[in-house]
């Protein structure tokens, strides 16, 4: 799989989300995404940066933009994570790893000193025509809507 780059086509997403229904990448052809990986539902890195997009939800859909948080978790442990957290936008279960591998992102990782497999933290901006406009690879869950901002200016 050769990595994606700016400038790319996104590859297709078809994927169910939180609850049971069917999304596609395709289904946003005219509104900019942020198609956001995250390793695990409920841990605390992953829970700073989808309540940094909860709290700039609003501003960020006045800028036109639309939110997909993508994780290997399955549909229930999303709801749990959506509820818990009130996240306004679709999470989506990639229990079979196709997005996570088709965006490079499923990696080798290392933690204290034993290796495995897991997804690389990465935001991916895809434009109005469906074209990968910035990839964000080091983000600050804190600050992740920020970010994202500072690349549009």
């Amino acid at each position: 799989m050769k990595e994606l780059k700016e400038g790319d086509k996104a590859p297709a997403i078809k994927a169910k989300n939180q609850n049971g229904e069917v999304i596609q990448l395709k289904d946003f052809t005219g509104k900019k995404v942020i198609l956001y990986f995250y390793p695990k539902d409920n841990t605390p890195g992953c829970t700073t940066e989808a309540c940094n997009f909860r709290d700039n939800y609003q501003s960020l859909l006045k800028d036109g933009y639309e939110i997909l948080g993508v994780s290997i978790d399955n549909e229930q442990s999303h709801q749990k994570f959506i509820s818990k957290f009130e996240l306004p936008f679709n999470l989506l279960a990639d229990e079979d790893k196709k997005i996570v591998e088709d965006y490079g992102v499923w990696v080798e990782k290392n933690m204290y000193g034993k290796k495995y497999m897991g997804t690389a933290r990465t935001t991916f901006i895809i434009d109005e025509k469906g074209i990968i406009k910035y990839i964000i690879k080091k983000v600050d869950n804190q600050n992740a809507s920020q970010q994202i901002r500072d690349l549009a200016k």
